[in-house]
């Protein structure tokens, strides 16, 4: 199996719990990733940690350049990535502070460059995404929520909205509708590109407030900081138990949803 990466969303700007050996920019085809690659180990296993928003949490999540830093851990041999969120909670089961490992997406995302296979001289390449998480991956995200001591909400659906602003009760009320159970704005196209590339994926969400409408409170970037600071905390400790169960983890079909000559051609393509 090769390493495992971990991108960090809001709150989780940097592993405090890695015990690092150094950092590595990756220069990719599709310009710069949100920041250099942090390697070290965590749990006895090698790791590669990526800050989604950029280490000084600068970029929007409009903005992130999700195919650079997809393309940049997959460049060093990565095959396995859990990637944490914070989110709003839409259905009653998400409450503040919950963890979930989400097994459905909904994408309402719009503008964001969502593919590696654009045509022209690179193929055009439709991957299965029926199941747009890697069962085994999430399986032992599963494992690592209960070898921490921890619980989380098993399955539900993450609505990626576009962001930055936070969404308005009727696109609440839309979401739930269309069966969203949590929302966040990071989750597409970062979950594609990863299946896209061949990477097992799996993401690891934090419910930091309840979304618009679902509280007669406001919400507050005052609130949610708070719980992050908690949340984020437990969420350390869940990965720290996670990594070393991933080294067992399979090669699954998703290296291979877009099938092997297709990801042997893109990658003949775009070698750095």
């Amino acid at each position: 199996m090769g390493s495992v990466g971990i991108i960090g969303g809001s709150g989780l700007t940097r592993l405090k719990n890695l015990q690092v050996v150094g950092r590595r920019v990756v220069r990719t085809p599709f310009g710069e990733a949100s920041g250099p690659l942090t390697f070290g180990r965590l749990g006895g296993q090698e790791v590669f940690f990526l800050a989604r928003h950029g280490y000084g949490h600068t970029i929007p999540p409009h903005r992130v350049n999700y195919r650079a830093n997809i393309w940049a851990l997959h460049h060093v041999g990565v095959t396995h990535v859990i990637a944490v969120a914070a989110v709003g909670g839409i259905a009653q089961r998400m409450a503040t502070g919950a963890l979930c490992i989400p097994d459905q997406l909904i994408d309402y995302t719009h503008g964001r460059p969502g593919t590696f296979f654009e045509g022209g001289e690179s193929m055009v390449a439709h991957i299965d995404f029926s199941e747009p998480y890697c069962a085994n991956l999430r399986a032992r995200l599963l494992a690592g929520v209960a070898a921490a001591g921890e619980l989380a909400v098993d399955g539900g659906t993450y609505a990626a909205t576009q962001g930055p602003r936070l969404e308005t009760a009727a696109e609440i009320r839309r979401i739930e509708g269309d069966g969203g159970d949590i929302v966040g704005m990071t989750g597409a196209p970062e979950a594609v590109l990863a299946r896209e590339i061949g990477l097992c994926y799996a993401p690891l969400s934090l419910v930091v407030n309840p979304a618009a409408g679902k509280s007669a409170e406001p919400i507050t970037l005052e609130a949610i900081e708070a719980v992050m600071h908690d949340g984020m905390a437990r969420v350390r400790h869940v990965l720290e138990a996670t990594v070393p169960l991933v080294a067992d983890c399979p090669i699954c079909s998703c290296a291979t949803s877009v099938g092997p000559e297709a990801i042997k051609a893109f990658h003949g393509r775009h070698q750095s």
